[in-house]
């Protein structure tokens, strides 16, 4: 199985060292950063969701329409409109763009976000409704017949789609959450698992927790997807310069910011996080963590951002020129990692540069590995 690349598509040009301006969906920026994508030989772009984000399937649906090749996936959160409904949409996309759609489950793991959107429920409850929901949309995407299901959160009766995935094997779903009721989800649902950068020993633990609950639903361990932001230069000393000046950055603008109330617990980049805003989900205490085992781990992963967003979101960085930050991408590819969502802080020329200087090694490196090992040992995804 080759690498996959994912990158990051947002409805206009910011990042925690670029503020919004403009329009929040721009189309123009929408479709220069698409065909970048593709044009640096990304497999898909991640369109994200947010309780304060535009649409995330629009986003997908836009970018779908300028370009030719390249993947959409999509998040997406259980728990707001029909399952029926949103395996419809899903299916939709999917024959309109030739099967280059996937779905992302963000089930939502802080509680204040969720509210904004009148969801009340606790971590628990979601996860089960997700768990609920996901059973559904893939009968309507599979069923030749009406069929009824009669569940803790869902009842439907008669349900039939006239519209399916375009490929036989479906659209792939994407899942990630660290939780012990996450895993167990995921065990159930997922085509592909994702992680947020963390240490090698951690992505190993992580990987075999997913891979046993996989087959204690009888299924094949999943795909396992690690989320990075590459920080590269022509030298080490330059790269290392590059990360601290994109902390002392983001530290700039948090300074400058007005700090939210109400809304301090959604996903905004230029909030400094507090005790009463740090985030509580698993993952962001898993990097909460990371941080305080030091700020370089490894190699050359780096948690100087996650230290001062505290833990919001994918903010582990691989640090160094782009053979060396390769070879570190190369370790995870040899634990089972087969795919890498990278996304940097300035989104456009860190794909191109993506895209030239470290795609490319990635897959050369992953490529003579798997010859040198027969594809047989190490990675189980690699055949």
């Amino acid at each position: 199985m080759p690498v996959e690349f994912i990158g990051y598509l947002t409805g206009r040009n910011q990042s925690e060292t670029i503020p919004g301006t403009g329009p929040v969906v721009d189309p123009d920026y929408i479709a220069t950063t698409a065909r970048v994508h593709e044009d640096a030989g990304f497999d898909r772009v991640l369109t994200a969701f947010h309780s304060n984000s535009p649409d995330s399937i629009l986003i997908a649906q836009h970018a779908a329409s300028v370009t030719r090749r390249l993947g959409l996936l999509v998040a997406h959160r259980p728990g707001f409109v029909a399952p029926t409904l949103a395996a419809r949409q899903f299916a939709t996309l999917d024959q309109i763009t030739r099967g280059r759609v996937a779905i992302h489950i963000i089930t939502g793991g802080n509680d204040i976000e969720l509210q904004a959107d009148g969801d009340h429920t606790t971590k628990v409850e979601r996860y089960a409704r997700t768990d609920e929901y996901l059973d559904i949309v893939r009968k309507e995407w599979v069923s030749q017949r009406p069929f009824d299901h009669q569940g803790q959160f869902y009842r439907v009766h008669g349900a039939q789609s006239q519209i399916h995935p375009y490929r036989p094997t479906g659209i792939p779903i994407y899942f990630g959450g660290v939780s012990d009721e996450a895993i167990r989800v995921a065990g159930r649902h997922a085509d592909a698992y994702a992680l947020w950068g963390e240490t090698y020993d951690e992505v190993a633990k992580l990987i075999a927790r997913v891979s046993a609950a996989a087959a204690g639903n009888g299924r094949p361990a999943p795909r396992f997807s690690l989320s990075l932001r590459p920080i590269l230069a022509d030298t080490e000393d330059a790269a290392w310069d590059r990360a601290r000046q994109i902390r002392a950055r983001i530290v700039a603008l948090q300074g400058d910011a007005v700090q939210p109330d109400a809304s301090a617990a959604l996903d905004t980049a230029g909030a400094r996080p507090s005790a009463r805003t740090l985030p509580t989900n698993e993952g962001s205490r898993r990097l909460q963590r990371l941080v305080a085992r030091g700020e370089r781990l490894d190699t050359r992963l780096w948690t100087g951002v996650a230290a001062v967003t505290g833990g919001r979101w994918n903010s582990t960085s691989l640090v160094g020129t782009p053979d060396q930050v390769a070879q570190a991408m190369d370790a995870y590819y040899r634990l089972g990692i087969t795919t890498f969502l990278i996304r940097g802080f300035d989104p456009i020329s860190d794909a191109v540069a993506y895209g030239r200087d470290l795609i490319p090694r990635v897959r050369a490196l992953a490529a003579a590995g798997d010859a040198a090992r027969g594809a047989t040992t190490i990675n189980p995804h690699a055949a």
